[in-house]
């Protein structure tokens, strides 16, 4: 990874910050107790895969359809966030594969 690739990542992460501010008060406390929750149990490719970008767009669209986040997503923010990654390799499965000794078992 280069500068420029650094510079790059940069700016988009602060545009994605500034799209989250954007957003009503409610629809903002939700997406930062899913960003803390993914990074915690999240995804591999979370930093520069689409779902934080994407759950943003999907927020903006609901607020602009004067919809309440939970209307959007449903009480249970966690059951949610489960049913976006249930498919996505997470940290925790590949230090599962790396203790089976599984192909594919580095972690970079």
């Amino acid at each position: 990874m280069g500068i420029q690739d650094i510079i790059e990542g940069k700016k988009q992460w602060r545009a994605h910050t500034a799209r989250v501010k954007a957003l009503p008060p409610d629809y903002r406390i939700v997406y930062k107790e899913m960003q803390k929750y993914f990074f915690k149990v999240g995804p591999i490719d979370l930093p520069d895969g689409p779902l934080l970008p994407g759950i943003v767009d999907f927020f903006e669209t609901g607020a602009a359809a004067g919809k309440g986040v939970l209307e959007l997503i449903g009480n249970d923010v966690a059951a949610f966030c489960d049913d976006l990654i249930k498919d996505a390799p997470t940290h925790a499965d590949a230090y599962q594969a790396s203790l089976n000794g599984g192909p594919g078992t580095a972690v970079k």
